[in-house]
């Protein structure tokens, strides 16, 4: 590719000047000398590469280090090992040389960072608990790794398409959630956005057109509504802000999928966020609750959206004060009040958390919460994936409060249970639950909790886990220490089933031997020795039969392999793929390789993604389904863009939710726009109705989204029908 032109060179020297600027607090001598002595060396060692856009390799790790320093507010330890974090895995440099030329510290933080490269298959995983257990020792690791990643997201116009959508989907599923728990409000939110734009394009470029569109009528409500609150602090002598923002392209969209409403039906687009300075002597909760009061004077409150996180703050540090009220031309306004180090707080999450905490303050939500996640990860034997899956869960959980019997404070998850509760204050706990007493009233374990609970738990010495306790479980520790429990119980299965063998064995004079153990392991169709112990120990497999089975005579070798070649052709079959173009799926039934995945059952025209399977088949997933999300984070390299081509025959089920007010006739007319004006075939219908208002589930076959959601629209016009929406089958 070339070495640097003289004009690549004055503009990574530019870059780099800018990045001294950046630093929230002026450089000493000798951290700007370290720093440039980084830059020189990173940009030597990465000489001559260029990243597929085809500029030189240098500027991704200078604009990474911007990141860390501009917009999460760390320093020059962070931006040398932000600067240096590729060299050792993409040169011949090796760790140690970095620890000799930037000590120790530095090239700790560069040897977590290089743990967590590549994409996340199972192996990579892996590296994520390694990762995670850096934190132990350095969160800092993870803000580089989120702002190398941000860097990349913003970047991704120059990859292929399916890597577009394996980065798009890995970055939703673990770093965006990431960013939200450390509290980084602006980095999880772009994270979100970019993620969207390359999952899902034309649905955020819509939502950008109509919020672009409405940004003159935003303008002029922030001017409308802000007037009488500024008049008033104004008055009160407060040195405050007043800013106007409209919902993240996300978060709409997140808020249309879950609701099944339009961009128009949705009611809080707009959020005022009024910062201020604190008076000196008061204290800077009851001059929150002041502002409060206040916009209450000027505006009426939605009663059931005050939400103070200044009391409690939130797990990843936030505080603030947080009310809805109806605004000018019948508008639900939200309102945010927040001090300046609220506010930094608030955009910049844990570095400022740690900037203002003192060394003498509580031990903060944050480090309670690393200790959970650094608990999960002593277990080794715990699948890597499931463990993603469950950290995962811990990441965007809201908070609510629960009090033990002597009154002490819990913070759990929203939606946790009692068994979740059990199991957060002890092990054992959790493994005897039977239920508990929760505000002196008698609940089972599966009772949810909620904030202000009071909560005694109830146990048993004759309860033990149950494989049924994994679905009340909410939190990651919970699930983790069931799953432990099963382990152990496996283990003693393992022995107890080894020690049955071998008297069995015995009475044959039979030696426990490999051959033995494979005969038998055959015969009942198992997999490992393991198994086969463990369902003996059990009481499973019966060994009446025993002589009987050790007599018969092993599988021709000749035969064996006829099979194994036989299988191996077979299953190499599949379609070549050719993953840089997208996969048409043709409705001609002799191409027949492809699957519709059976738990979001995708409909021609929805938007797809393609799995390509151990089979060779290729499952066709909505890109909104769990388990998409799920293998485009994990499994990525196997995942590919599909498109719908034109389908005609062939026509597949939908289930359609209408809901309006009851008057004659309405069934015949809902039923003569789907038969008589539509042509779509009906498999069920059914209407119930309370109180002159209806409900009606119907079952459809048909051929393309397109002709559905012509028929919502249809039905939408009938008079008296509220809402129509296609639901989940």
């Amino acid at each position: 590719m070339g070495l640097q032109t003289e004009a690549e060179k004055r503009y990574i020297q530019d870059l780099f000047d800018d990045l001294l600027k950046s630093f929230n607090r002026p450089l000493t001598d000798e951290a700007k000398a370290l720093i440039v002595k980084a830059f020189n060396f990173a940009n030597k060692a990465h000489l001559g590469v260029r990243r597929k856009s085809g500029e030189p390799y240098i500027v991704h790790p200078i604009a990474v280090a911007k990141i860390v320093t501009s917009e999460i507010g760390l320093g020059a330890k962070s931006a040398t090992a932000a600067i240096l974090h590729d060299v050792v895995e993409d040169t011949d440099y090796s760790l140690q040389d970095i620890e000799n030329m930037f000590g120790e510290k530095v090239a700790n933080l560069v040897d977590g960072l290089t743990k967590l490269s590549g994409t996340f298959d199972s192996k990579q995983a892996v590296n994520f608990r390694k990762m995670l257990l850096t934190l132990s020792d350095d969160v800092r690791v993870i803000l580089i790794k989120l702002a190398d990643r941000l860097h990349n997201m913003r970047t991704l116009d120059s990859m292929p398409r399916n890597k577009q959508l394996k980065i798009a989907g890995e970055t939703l599923y673990v770093f965006a959630p990431l960013a939200h728990r450390l509290g980084l409000y602006s980095i999880k939110t772009e994270l979100e956005d970019l993620s969207l734009r390359y999952k899902h394009p034309e649905a955020y470029q819509q939502i950008d057109l109509q919020l672009h569109n409405q940004e003159e009528r935003i303008n002029y409500l922030v001017h409308v509504f802000a007037k009488p609150i500024q008049k008033k602090l104004y008055e009160e002598h407060f040195d405050f802000t007043i800013s106007g923002r409209p919902k993240s392209i996300y978060s709409i969209w997140n808020k249309m999928q879950n609701k099944k409403v339009s961009f128009s039906e949705i009611y809080d687009l707009l959020a005022i966020r009024i910062v201020f300075k604190p008076k000196p002597g008061l204290s800077e909760k009851r001059q929150c609750f002041d502002i409060l009061s206040l916009i209450t004077d000027i505006y009426k409150p939605k009663p059931d959206r005050i939400r103070d996180w200044i009391t409690i703050p939130k797990a990843n540090g936030y505080e603030a004060l947080h009310v809805t009220v109806m605004g000018p031309e019948g508008q639900w306004v939200e309102v945010q009040i927040r001090t300046e180090r609220m506010d930094e707080i608030a955009e910049r999450g844990f570095a400022a958390h740690y900037k203002y905490k003192g060394d003498n303050s509580a031990e903060s939500e944050i480090d309670r919460w690393l200790e959970k996640i650094r608990e999960l990860l002593q277990n080794p034997e715990s699948d890597a994936l499931d463990f993603l899956d469950e950290f995962k869960l811990n990441l965007y959980s809201q908070e609510i409060i629960i009090f033990t019997p002597k009154g002490d404070m819990k913070m759990m998850p929203k939606d946790a249970t009692v068994l979740d509760f059990a199991y957060d204050i002890h092990t054992e706990l959790g493994n005897k639950c039977i239920g508990a007493k929760v505000n002196h009233q008698l609940v089972p374990m599966s009772h949810v909790l909620s904030s202000g609970d009071q909560v005694e738990i109830l146990t048993s010495d004759k309860q033990n886990p149950k494989p049924s306790w994994l679905e009340i479980a909410v939190t990651a520790r919970a699930k983790s220490k069931i799953r432990d429990s099963f382990k152990q119980e496996q283990r003693k299965h393992i022995e107890n089933g080894q020690e049955i063998l071998r008297e069995e064995l015995g009475k044959l004079n039979v030696l426990p031997s490999a051959n033995t153990l494979k005969k038998l392991i055959n015969h009942f169709g198992l997999h490992t020795k393991e198994q086969l112990y463990a369902e003996i120990g059990m009481g499973l497999l019966k060994l009446e039969k025993l002589e009987e089975i050790l007599q018969k005579k092993s599988e021709n070798k000749f035969v064996k392999f006829w099979k194994l070649t036989f299988s191996s052709k077979k299953k190499s079959s599949g379609p070549v793929i050719d993953k840089k173009k997208p996969f048409l799926l043709e409705e001609n039934p002799e191409q027949n390789n492809y699957i519709l995945a059976t738990d979001c059952n995708p409909i021609p025209g929805d938007d797809v993604v393609g799995y390509i399977a151990d089979s060779g088949n290729i499952l066709i997933h909505k890109k909104t389904c769990p388990e998409a999300i799920k293998l485009m984070s994990s499994q990525g390299d196997n995942i590919l863009e599909a498109k719908w081509t034109r389908f005609k025959v062939l026509s597949y089920l939908s289930h359609i939710y209408i809901r309006g007010f009851d008057r004659q006739g309405m069934v015949n007319q809902i039923t003569n726009v789907i038969s008589n004006e539509y042509g779509i075939n009906m498999r069920s219908i059914n209407f119930d109705t309370h109180d002159s208002v209806f409900e009606g589930n119907l079952y459809l076959y048909v051929h393309h989204t397109e002709d559905l959601d012509n028929l919502l629209s249809k039905l939408k016009e009938i008079k008296g029908i509220d809402s129509v929406e296609r639901k989940e089958l």
